[in-house]
């Protein structure tokens, strides 16, 4: 596999996950699962994007249908087919599908598309990162007062940034960080999963910004079981700066 057949099937994935979300009639968006969190879309999408991620010779690791296992492959592909469920199941045009390729080295090659509006972020270790086509470049704030800042929920308190955005897409806020839209970004809580980070690492990596657990866990995994709390930044001032806000 080359980091270009490896987006090439994300993005095949991702269109499928479009399509079949598109088909759903909105009266029935909002249908739930007998699971808490999950909504029926989930899995119509789930679906879709699994059967096309399945022509990889690699492991998927999907949050709606777990672990997909392909013995003998170096190579896991972390899913989250809708990121961002609540918004697209109320109509509001910011959810994502994430997918990104992990090997014995980290994350390798991501695609973070918002399926909203089709703008797709594309990343491979040690090639960059970009928005359709565009090279991408974190902020360079260093000044929290400065700061715009993205928020995974209500922090225990306010650290003085000049403004903030609870947007409800981890995936997409991570790449606004590394596209520089957002300076900033943190969780105030032990609760994003795998599928909805590692595409956004891993641009905001190749971008020139900073993404690290408050706790000082590793980011980097495919298990599903893991929950990180999640600091990010352009700047190494800015995320020391954001560490308190969860402390």
């Amino acid at each position: 596999m080359t980091p270009e057949t490896v987006l090439e099937c994300f993005a095949e994935a991702a269109a499928a996950v479009r399509a079949v979300v598109d088909a759903i009639p909105d009266a029935d968006r909002r249908g739930r699962t007998d699971r808490p969190g999950q909504y029926a879309l989930d899995l119509v999408a789930d679906a879709a994007a699994c059967a096309v991620l399945e022509r990889l010779p690699a492991t998927i690791v999907s949050e709606e249908s777990g672990r997909h296992d392909r013995l003998g492959t170096p190579v896991t592909v972390v899913l989250d087919p809708v990121d961002g469920s609540t918004n697209c199941a109320r109509g509001l045009a910011y959810w994502a599908t994430s997918i990104c390729a992990v090997d014995a080295d980290g994350a390798w090659c991501a695609l973070v598309v918002n399926q909203a509006t089709g703008v797709a972020v594309t990343a491979v270790r040690g090639g960059g990162a970009r928005r359709d086509g565009r090279e991408l470049r974190a902020s360079a704030v260093t000044a929290i007062g400065d700061a715009v800042v993205g928020l995974g929920g209500l922090p225990p308190r306010h650290l003085g940034w000049k403004q903030s955005r609870v947007l409800g897409c981890c995936a997409l806020e991570l790449c606004e960080v590394a596209a520089g839209g957002l300076d900033g970004y943190l969780s105030p809580g032990s609760f994003h999963a795998p599928w909805d980070y590692l595409g956004g690492l891993l641009a905001c990596t190749e971008s020139g910004a900073h993404v690290e657990d408050a706790t000082g866990a590793a980011l980097v995994t495919d298990d599903p079981t893991v929950r990180r709390r999640l600091v990010a930044a352009g700047t190494p001032e800015l995320l020391a700066a954001l560490r308190g806000a969860g402390e």
